[in-house]
């Protein structure tokens, strides 16, 4: 035993006793002398391998070795496990044509390079290419049986280092990731041509891995992209339950939400799972989406399109990606009804000169085994029943210029080759030292710097992520005019264009699902016109949606707003609610019926006091007239035609000074109509108190004082009116808070205090003349004024308290009616009830118009209604 295993031990012992209860730290110290026991012995142990050896497909020796790993075959068959005898080695069976393609392009390109003589040039490139038979468990065993070799010698050690430089391959990212993360410890670089799962950009967990394809972030970008651009706002999804497709169909469902497109459904299988694909099937059928996404792998693409085929499922536009959109394994007549129109991603398409012709003979004479060539058997193909399948296709070459993917084995190659180039330090005159021991990791950092073009005229570099840049071209599945089938470029895709010009599509070129020259619809709900704003059915999609026609007075000028927007406060939406339009401006005017019937009546009311007053005048003698002072007469007739006249200037378009004249002059007006009746009023009180025995009351309210009433009482308006259009005047008013749809031109009082006040006073003369009058109406005579003078303040007062609410509620134009109206009733209560019964005596009665009648009495004494 060591020294250290002593020192080991002694140290348990005294923790023993000092940490007899801490059983946890015995079990630690205990374990921690285990593994170094074991380390120890593992030193000093041989490399020997356990069970049968896994040789490779296809093998070549070379100063340096690049390994492949490709699915050559597509069905695995495992051996019974009896656990009686050793297990008989795993069976592969139905040739994979497209990775056997690129296991011929990977041999081609490395017999290229080797005969280079700029590239290598004293360097010969080795290969080990297994075949994985689509299987996680063979995928595996691959990658360890390409990490350790196949024999090792008496002396030999488990030394931790590969026997290879680089590994090509896998084709699909479930296998790549186990690939990767086996390989990732050893810093050993894995370069897949089809691998584009965007989990494999994740350098802290593949920090060795790299990718001639693209990424499938760009590719799930660009089918969101394409539906954008066509137009579909409403796809059924499909993803292979993989890392592949749960992946791609993730950044797919995100950028979709992002550009609005709605995704009715999204459903996964797996390619051995028939009860999934059945509900996935189903699931379609009874969808409303024309335009399916199938981010789906080639295997499982095959089982859907059986499916749709075999349940005639048709006139879905399919959207599809690179690892079936260009197989043409499907693309026959029967699979056709259903996929005919598919639209699609894939891989520029670059024929490699030379290849075409190495793929029909050379590469049988030279790398294939068991093919009777002199020098091609391979020490490892120990039995040549593993070839006969691919024998039967020595003699077939149709597809060799189709395989899309064989570009990026061969970029593959030649990033692994310029990586060895550099770090070889070789040059054409020289040509590399070769005693210089390359490790993986160097290779790992030499393929991050690289930077060439390969004859097709690619450029060739990775990215941070190991990846290259994202070109795609879009193609479309159609049949010629004689039956025959093609995959036809209809655009591409260059993600390192900015956005909305990294996608070019020839749209007149495309053929639809269904053989359709006009492309489908794909929507939840129609689009919504002008005039509307989309609503949100509840629990469904947003491109689920009703179309609400816009409120009054808000508009939509495109289809599927969002949201109606609000009119300018002086517009308003049209019928169509596409538009804001000026709003209809409100006023009285003189042409419509209303405003020409108050016209009418003002006018009329003109007429008949002047009527009156030629009556008056033409009778001034006769006593009536006389009576209770005819020159108040005519100056309360004078000023109900004033009255009359005022009305009309509420009517019309209201300016600055139609606004100040208009209550102003109504204002004063009345005051001089109210000031004359009170003046009468008061003149039918001063007579009869004048009858009364030493009475000298008439001396002091004669013609004289009855004129200085009425001028100080009209004084005092004009002076609140003065102050009100000082202080505050009237101005025209647009009015948009009580009619929505429309202005209602008007005057605003400005200063309301100055209106009341105008008002007020007026009220308090008219009701001041009403309680003269009242207590004067019982005085004995037969033609007693103050009565009428009453009966004219009854009414006046009666419009008047009317016209208060009517006025407040009445909306636009009716305000200025109302206040017309009130003006012309009131004006039309004092001319009817004071001059009426006077008119019908001089007109009528003359035989009345004399002063013992109108005195009513006998007696020469009486001076009832003395005339002045």
């Amino acid at each position: 035993m060591s020294i250290k295993v002593q020192i080991l031990y002694q140290v348990i012992c005294i923790c023993q006793v000092y940490l007899s209860s801490n059983f946890g730290m015995i079990l630690f110290l205990y374990t921690l002398l285990l593994f170094h026991h074991l380390h120890i012995k593992v030193a000093n142990t041989l490399c020997r391998i356990m069970g049968n050896p896994n040789y490779p497909l296809f093998f070549k020796d070379g100063d340096v070795t690049i390994g492949g790993i490709f699915a050559i075959h597509r069905k695995e068959t495992l051996p019974s496990f009896e656990f009686t005898q050793k297990p008989q080695p795993l069976s592969c069976s139905s040739v994979n044509l497209r990775d056997f393609r690129l296991a011929q392009t990977m041999i081609f390109a490395i017999e290229e390079i080797n005969r280079s003589e700029s590239l290598l040039p004293n360097i010969s490139i080795g290969y080990m290419i297994y075949d994985t038979c689509g299987s996680r468990l063979s995928t595996m065993a691959a990658t360890m049986g390409l990490m350790n070799g196949q024999e090792f010698g008496p002396g030999d050690r488990c030394n931790g280092q590969t026997p290879l430089h680089a590994i090509i391959g896998e084709s699909e990212t479930s296998a790549t990731v186990i690939l990767s993360r086996t390989t990732g410890p050893f810093k050993i670089p894995v370069i897949s041509h089809s691998a584009s799962c965007e989990c494999l950009s994740n350098r802290k967990y593949y920090p060795s891995f790299f990718r001639t394809i693209s990424s499938d972030y760009h590719m799930s970008r660009a089918l969101a992209s394409i539906v954008k651009h066509l137009g579909w706002s409403w796809v059924g999804a499909v993803n292979s339950d993989n890392d592949y497709g749960n992946n791609g169909m993730a950044i797919f469902l995100k950028t979709a939400q992002e550009e609005g497109i709605c995704v009715e459904y999204s459903v996964k299988f797996y390619r051995t799972e028939p009860e999934k694909l059945k509900k996935v099937v189903d699931t379609i059928k009874k969808g409303t989406a024309k335009v399916i996404v199938a981010f789906v792998s080639f295997v499982e693409m095959g089982l859907l399109i059986d499916q749709l085929s075999i349940q005639n499922i048709t006139g879905l536009q399919m959207i599809g990606v690179e690892p079936w959109i260009t197989a043409k394994t499907y693309f026959t007549p029967n699979s056709f009804h259903a996929m005919g129109g598919s639209l699609g991603f894939a891989v520029k398409k670059n024929n490699i000169e030379g290849f075409a012709e190495y793929a029909i003979k050379p590469f049988w004479d030279t790398a294939f085994p068991c093919s009777g060539s002199k020098g091609n058997y391979s020490q490892y193909a120990v039995s040549c029943s593993r070839y006969e399948e691919l024998l039967a296709l020595k003699n077939y070459n149709e597809d060799v210029t189709e395989h899309r993917y064989s570009s990026n084995v061969y970029k593959a190659v030649y990033a692994v080759a310029h990586s060895l180039h550099s770090l070889l330090k070789c040059t054409e005159k020289e040509g590399c030292e070769k005693g210089l021991t390359i490790q993986t990791e160097q290779v790992v950092e030499a393929l991050k710097k690289i930077h060439f073009a390969i004859k097709t005229g690619d450029h060739v570099w990775f990215d941070s992520t190991g990846s290259v840049v994202a070109l795609y071209e879009v193609v479309n599945w159609q049949q010629d005019s004689d039956g025959s089938f093609q995959f036809k470029s209809v655009g591409y895709y260059d993600a390192s264009l900015p956005t909305y010009q990294n996608l070019d599509l020839n749209i007149e070129t495309i053929i639809w699902a269904g053989g359709q020259l006009e492309k489908p619809r794909s929507v939840c709900s129609e689009s919504c016109p002008p005039g509307t704003r989309k609503a949100a059915q509840k629990g469904r999609p947003v491109c689920c949606f009703d179309c609400v026609p816009c409120a009054e007075g808000e508009i939509s000028n495109k289809a599927d707003s969002i949201n109606c927007k609000q009119c300018p406060e002086e517009y308003w939406s049209n019928a169509e609610k596409n538009n804001c339009v000026l709003k209809a401006v409100e006023f009285l005017s003189f042409t419509e019926v209303m405003g020409i019937v108050l016209v009418f009546f003002s006018l009329f009311g003109v007429g008949l006091t002047m009527l009156v007053a030629i009556l008056f005048y033409n009778k001034k003698e006769t006593p009536i007239v006389k009576a209770n002072n005819s020159e108040l007469s005519f100056l309360l007739l004078f000023s109900l035609t004033l009255c009359f006249l005022c009305s009309l200037t509420f009517i019309g378009r209201p300016t600055e000074w139609s606004c100040m004249l208009r209550h102003t002059a109504f204002g004063v007006t009345f005051v001089l109509c109210i000031s004359c009746v009170l003046g009468k009023t008061i003149v039918v009180l001063m007579a009869f108190k004048a009858t009364l025995p030493g009475s000298n009351v008439m001396k002091w309210f004669g013609p004289a004082q009855q004129r200085l009433c009425v001028l100080a009482l009209t004084l005092a308006q004009v002076l609140i009116c003065v102050i009100w259009l000082t202080i505050s005047p009237p101005f025209p008013y647009k009015n948009m808070k009580y009619y929505k749809e429309k202005i209602i031109l008007e005057c605003s009082l400005g200063s309301t205090v100055g209106f009341w006040a105008v008002l007020s006073y007026i009220s308090f003369l008219a009701l001041l003349c009403f309680i003269l009058a009242f207590l004067a109406r019982t005085l004995p005579d037969n033609f007693n004024e103050a009565k009428f003078i009453t009966f004219s303040m009854l009414i006046f007062c009666a419009v008047w308290i009317t016209f208060i609410p009517a006025y407040v509620s009445s909306p636009g134009k009716f305000t200025v009616a109302v206040e017309i109206f009130a003006i012309l009733a009131s004006s039309f209560g004092l001319l009817f009830c004071i001059f009426a019964p006077k008119c019908y005596i001089i007109l009528l009665k003359p035989e009345q118009n004399t002063k013992q009648h109108l005195m009513g009495k006998t007696t020469p004494t009486s001076l009832a209604l003395k005339p002045y």
